[in-house]
């Protein structure tokens, strides 16, 4: 079974609310052949077919033979909006989900949104996804608005997720500091990286891996850069004790131990080094499908030509997401 665990998905009912009543933060424009445009602070998404068209999905899915997408929304997420209208952007989101699993039984695994702004809400609304929708957990965004998402206003959240035993997922967006990365793109190229790196350390270094063992994070983009400076981090343990306070272990512990890691990151030796340092067993498929910068087939065809045991790129492929996402297998639909 090949389980693809970074997806995307505009729901209509969410592009039409933010078209038809734009904010500061968010809006929908049209380009020359009415094509989408979302637009928001750094950055800017293309509303691909993918991104609204189910059957174009579907049929991508088949090409590249998916068995199961996960599906999130994208940025920005409905945080960065006020927080009534957030929270209302959310149950839009997580409501057409719903529907969408219902509809395709066993094509997809939606994670549900969460209005961060409010991080009482979030534990709220994760709860209502998770126990009345059937959603499989969450995504969260690493910043909300430029402030972090490891303070204890937060933990209620992620004593929900753990009670519940659902992955979140964390996804970058506009980075603390956006205002340097306004050329050529580089919120998405090298600012989200920065993004996700950042709000993982801290949710470690705060003791929220420590308070909740069985909490599952899913790490977007290869981790960011989480496996290439972790020893880098075990030795500021080693030399900084305020970064001991709230830990029992060293930083890789809880790296390896929470954390799983998807693949959209299509180099090879990039891949290898990650699954050396996670394990075989927390290392997911992804493809970023369907933004311009993802490719459902070539996350498939970069797995399937490592040269790692067969077992491992069994578990990359679907694997661990499905015991991640408690999906049944071998194949979750014709």
């Amino acid at each position: 079974m090949k389980v693809d665990f970074h997806t995307h998905h505009y729901p209509l009912a969410y592009l039409d609310e933010i078209e038809k009543h734009p904010s500061d933060a968010c809006r929908v424009t049209r380009d020359a052949d009415g094509r989408r445009l979302v637009h928001y602070a750094g950055d800017f998404n293309f509303v691909a077919d993918g991104h609204i068209d189910l059957d174009v999905r579907l049929e991508e899915m088949k090409r590249t033979g998916m068995d199961v997408g996960v599906l999130t929304l994208t940025t920005p997420g409905v945080h960065v909006e006020e927080r009534a209208r957030g929270i209302h952007l959310a149950q839009i989101v997580n409501d057409s989900f719903a529907e969408i699993q219902r509809r395709h039984p066993g094509a997809f695994a939606p994670l549900a949104t969460l209005p961060l702004q409010d991080p009482a809400a979030s534990a709220r609304e994760l709860e209502r996804a998770v126990s009345k929708l059937g959603l499989r957990g969450a995504m969260l965004f690493a910043n909300v608005k430029g402030q972090p998402i490891h303070h204890r206003e937060y933990w209620p959240l992620y004593e929900t997720a753990a009670r519940l035993d659902v992955p979140l997922m964390i996804h970058p967006t506009s980075p603390p500091g956006v205002e340097a990365y306004q050329e050529y793109r580089t919120t998405a190229l090298v600012g989200f990286l920065v993004d996700t790196t950042l709000a993982v350390t801290l949710l470690m270094f705060e003791g929220v891996l420590e308070a909740f063992p069985n909490l599952k994070f899913v790490v977007g983009h290869l981790g960011g850069t989480i496996p290439y400076i972790a020893e880098r981090i075990d030795r500021g343990y080693e030399a900084y004790p305020e970064v001991r306070t709230n830990l029992s272990e060293r930083p890789s512990f809880y790296f390896k131990r929470n954390c799983y890691y998807d693949t959209v990151a299509f180099d090879p030796d990039a891949l290898q080094f990650t699954i050396r340092f996670a394990g075989p067993d927390h290392v997911v498929l992804g493809s970023d499908y369907p933004h311009q910068i993802g490719d459902m087939g070539k996350a498939v065809r970069v797995i399937e030509g490592l040269p790692v045991a067969e077992d491992a790129r069994r578990a990359v492929l679907g694997g661990n997401a499905a015991r991640l996402l408690k999906l049944k297998a071998p194949s979750l639909h014709a």
